[in-house]
């Protein structure tokens, strides 16, 4: 698992390390049943406070991603394939959605922005 943490950022630690990991999920990266790094060896991997990936782990098992067993580790749970996939489809929206706003940002027009959408799908 390769997760980058921005200190300087202003989204708090522990969300970040929640997005990073239900991204790795959602992307099949990480598969149901897997482990993941246990609470102090992620936070001495990260450099950060265990109570951190603690609370991050809480959440993702709030949401339903991962399954803590104590004295064992967490788990990746099943994923609902429907919900994955919904998922990746918002995420590539996302970007979408930043890309059309750094164009007009430039300039670029509805038609020029569309003109260069059908550029890269062709090819």
């Amino acid at each position: 698992m390769q997760i980058i943490i921005n200190n300087s950022s202003m989204i708090p630690v522990y969300e970040q390390l929640m997005d990073r990991i239900k991204q790795e999920i959602i992307d099949g990266d990480i598969k149901e049943g897997e482990a993941l790094p246990s609470v102090r060896s992620l936070a001495n991997e990260l450099k950060i406070s265990a109570l951190t990936v603690k609370k991050a782990y809480d959440k993702l098992e709030e949401e339903g991603y991962i399954l803590t067993v104590h004295g064992k580790g967490s788990f990746v749970t099943a994923t609902d394939m429907q919900l994955a996939a919904e998922a990746r489809k918002k995420s590539i929206e996302d970007a979408f959605a930043l890309a059309v706003e750094h164009a007009r940002a430039l300039g670029l027009t509805d038609e020029e922005i569309r003109d260069i959408l059908e550029i890269i799908l062709a090819e």
